[in-house]
């Protein structure tokens, strides 16, 4: 796999991985700055995905 597909899985397990710690963040600010740090990365790793497939081009 090309090296924009290995970035793009390492953001998806990265958000994933965000994910589950805020569900174990017991303090409500912290659990909902993870949930959107996790919905960045996985919007960013969405955006990658579809420039390297060629279907948008980069926002400016």
């Amino acid at each position: 796999m090309s090296d924009s597909g290995s970035h793009v899985r390492q953001l998806r397990q990265d958000a994933e991985g965000l994910k589950q710690e805020a569900e174990r963040a017991t303090d409500p600010q912290e659990r909902q700055r993870l949930q959107e740090k996790a919905r960045r990365l996985l919007a960013q790793s969405e955006q990658e995905s579809a420039m390297a497939a060629g279907d948008i081009y980069p926002q400016e």
